[in-house]
């Protein structure tokens, strides 16, 4: 039987993951398969994977191809430099040991690298989020100052009383009395 390992899609309409599975080529794409293997979720950041290592690297020396997009996760994983390496061992290339080495030799470096880029993400999320917190101190103090401006006090200057000067006075006085005749 000709068996491949590929991906079972799951979830709802624009939001896929997906099951790594052990199926027979000729069964359909959801359909029956033998073994499942992990999964995988591209929605997260970093894409996340969850794989049985030993069954994947047990599939692949019986002889179960991978599709493209399988091969990239498995290879992401390490299962086909596992497979590399044992095959080395089998010609006599080199000892398990050296192969082992060489695995963990290549593990702590991926595991090195996407800690570095984890770090760096986190700390240009942390430059972003202070400059959008100055950004909006800024925008405060102007608006507050705005606020202030627009709710001061209005001094309104009040106009001099104006002197009456004695002359005019009696004249007002005149006018006022009602004349006599």
């Amino acid at each position: 039987m000709a068996t491949k390992i590929r991906l079972q899609r799951h979830g709802r309409k624009g939001y896929a993951f997906y099951h790594i599975v052990v199926a027979d080529s000729r069964a359909p794409r959801d359909g029956k398969f033998i073994e499942r293997l992990g999964s995988y979720n591209p929605n997260t950041n970093p894409a996340t994977i969850v794989l049985k290592f030993e069954r994947a690297l047990y599939w692949l020396e019986t002889g179960a191809q991978p599709t493209d997009t399988t091969r990239n996760l498995l290879s992401e994983e390490g299962v086909m430099l596992m497979k590399h390496l044992k095959g080395g061992v089998k010609k006599g290339a080199f000892t398990q040991e050296d192969a082992d080495v060489k695995f963990e030799a290549w593990k702590s470096n991926k595991t090195g690298v996407a800690t570095t880029v984890k770090s760096k993400e986190q700390d240009a999320k942390k430059a972003a989020a202070a400059q959008r917190l100055a950004a909006e101190v800024e925008y405060n103090k102007a608006k507050l100052a705005e606020l202030a401006k627009k709710n001061a006090p209005v001094v309104v200057a009040e106009p001099e009383p104006e002197v009456v000067a004695e002359t005019e006075a009696p004249a007002v006085a005149e006018e006022a009395a009602p004349v006599a005749e």
